[in-house]
């Protein structure tokens, strides 16, 4: 871990908000490695003593965020009771601890899914309200009519309610199959087969290429990496509503 500021490690240590922590700075309660901190101060806690009113500061683990090329057949859970491959199969038993994946794709899709121990990034990327995009890559049987793909963006009937308005747009058709790009602010279980069943365009072939700002680029099926907190921050900090555009 690199030096950052005294009020950073202090709030994430759970003690207090950053500012709270700046008054501590200023008050004279925060030391490091005996010498008083002063207001703009930074330490490292793997290598320097920090202490707040004479208590050692307990530090959290830094905030850990993957992203991972799920292949098909692997299943979105932690365990599995029938002992099929979970998403934290393909990570290293080091990394495994603590992590969870971030929503779901089902066991016939595959593509971008992130895993993390962060309890708030997950909400938001998960409810609806905070309109993150995930966008998929989407081989259907059949060419869809400009009518169908009409439908799919302004919304379809699935268990007695309209899907939102999604972006949709046709890459490539061939005779037998049409590639699909599809973008939702939603995910309701299994939706895009179900919308392109509905359509009359079973799904092929599944594969979501980006959530949010976060892409797969060229990580290979099967492979991660761990983000940078850069990548997955802008997250947490846009999380206003946002309009939907079904163009």
């Amino acid at each position: 871990m690199t030096r950052q500021r005294l009020q950073k490690l202090m709030a994430a240590a759970g003690l207090c908000s950053r500012r709270r922590g700046e008054d501590w700075l200023q008050a004279g309660r925060v030391t490091v490695d005996g010498r008083v901190a002063s207001l703009g101060d930074q330490a490292d806690p793997n290598s320097q003593l920090i202490e707040v009113d004479g208590v050692p500061l307990i530090s959290v683990q830094e905030p850990r965020v993957f992203l991972l090329n799920k292949p098909v057949g692997v299943i979105c859970s932690c365990r599995d009771p029938q002992g099929r491959a979970t998403v934290l199969d393909c990570l290293p038993h080091q990394e495994r601890s603590g992590l969870h994946p971030v929503g779901r794709l089902d066991a016939d899709s595959r593509g971008a899914l992130l895993l993390t121990d962060q309890g708030e990034l997950t909400l938001r990327l998960t409810h609806p309200r905070y309109n993150h995009a995930k966008t998929y890559r989407v081989l259907v049987r059949g060419i869809p009519s400009s009518q169908a793909l009409r439908r799919w963006r302004e919304g379809l009937l699935l268990d007695g309610r309209l899907t939102r308005p999604a972006r949709v747009r046709c890459l490539q058709s061939r005779r037998a199959s049409s590639l699909l790009e599809v973008e939702l602010k939603e995910g309701r279980n299994r939706q895009i087969r179900r919308v392109a069943e509905l359509l009359g365009h079973p799904v092929i072939d599944l594969q979501r290429v980006a959530i949010d700002g976060i892409h797969l680029d060229a990580l290979a099926e099967g492979c991660w990496r761990r983000l940078d907190a850069t990548e997955w921050n802008t997250i947490l900090v846009g999380n206003a509503p946002r309009p939907m555009d079904p163009s």
